[in-house]
This record gives structure tokens, sequence and C-alpha cells, in this order.
């Protein structure tokens, strides 16, 4: 496990753990999702908050004007203290950290799931309750289309892939015609 990872888990947990006292849990969620993606989109920003020349004071307070007033204020300065610290860089790995934290205090996790065509709700509800039921855990479910899949979908659920894709059927089938020629 890399440094950043240990270092991010540590942020999250401590952020988690003051969500929870103030009962805030879903919106720190929220909020940290979108500040992040922010940061991560805006190629100016991300370039400001890594010049060295500029001081980290003047950086958080950047960070703080900018999200005022949309932020609650332990997420601000949750990134406040990674902007001091120089750790700007690990604010995703913190997001990622903090939904398997929250995921697991609350019983629920994210299932990424690969479809060649775009998924219906009633598709996803399905999805849900059949994972849900095998995991004893409520499952969110993200969609994302590949065409290169044929057909059937990977559902990755934490470090788990489970493939039922038609290319991957094919490719068993392949190797299995294959081995067998030999």
């Amino acid at each position: 496990m890399s440094r950043g990872t240990v270092v991010a888990k540590r942020y999250a947990k401590a952020l988690f753990e003051l969500a929870r006292e103030q009962n805030v849990v879903a919106e720190v969620e929220t909020q940290l999702s979108l500040l992040t993606r922010a940061i991560e989109q805006d190629a100016d920003y991300r370039a400001f908050l890594a010049a060295p020349a500029i001081p980290a004071a003047s950086k958080i307070e950047a960070v703080k004007a900018s999200f005022a007033g949309q932020m609650l204020p332990i997420v601000l300065n949750t990134v406040g203290l990674l902007v001091e610290r120089g750790r700007h860089n690990d604010l995703s790995g913190v997001l990622s950290a903090y939904l398997t934290i929250a995921g697991d205090a609350l019983g629920r996790v994210d299932a990424y799931v690969k479809s060649a065509q775009p998924m219906t709700l009633g598709d996803k509800d399905k999805l849900a309750n059949k994972f849900g039921a095998l995991l004893s855990k409520t499952v969110r479910v993200h969609n994302e289309t590949d065409a290169s899949l044929l057909g059937g979908l990977t559902v990755r659920i934490g470090d788990t892939l489970y493939d039922g894709s038609l290319r991957s059927k094919l490719e068993r089938l392949d190797k299995a015609l294959q081995s067998s020629a030999n």
C-alpha cells in the first residue's frame, strides 16, 4: 500500500468521524465528491494549488472563498489541511477512502457496472437487489457503457470483478477450442 493511500485513509477516517458526530455523513460525501471533481476538472485551479511560490495560507483562503456557502466547514477545513500539508493531490484518494469508510459504516457498497447498452432504472434496481442479497448490503449501481463488451456486463464491487460479458465468454470459448485442438 502506497504512502499516499495510507495518508488518504487517515484523512478520510478523521473526516468520517467528524461527519458522523455532526450527523452529516451523506452531505459530506456529496460535497467532497463535488469539490474533488471541480478541482480535478480545472487545470488552472490544480496549477494554482501546486504552485510552490504561492503561500499555503493564500491557497487555503482561495479554496474557502471559492466554495464558501456551498460546502460544510468540515469539508473545507479538510481540504485546507491537505493544502497546508502539501497533500492536495491526495484529495481524490481521500474521497475514495471516505466512500469506502462511509459505505462500510452504513452497510452500503458501490457497484461499477459496464454494459454494452445503457441500463434502465429497472435493470439497475434488479442488479442492486441481486448483489444486495448476495453481500447483505445496500448496493448503489453506477453504469457506464462499453460497446466492446458486445453484450452482458461486468460488475466491480471493491476489489472483486464479476464478468458476465459476452466478450469474455467468447474469449474463454476460444481458449477452450484452441486447447482441445492441440
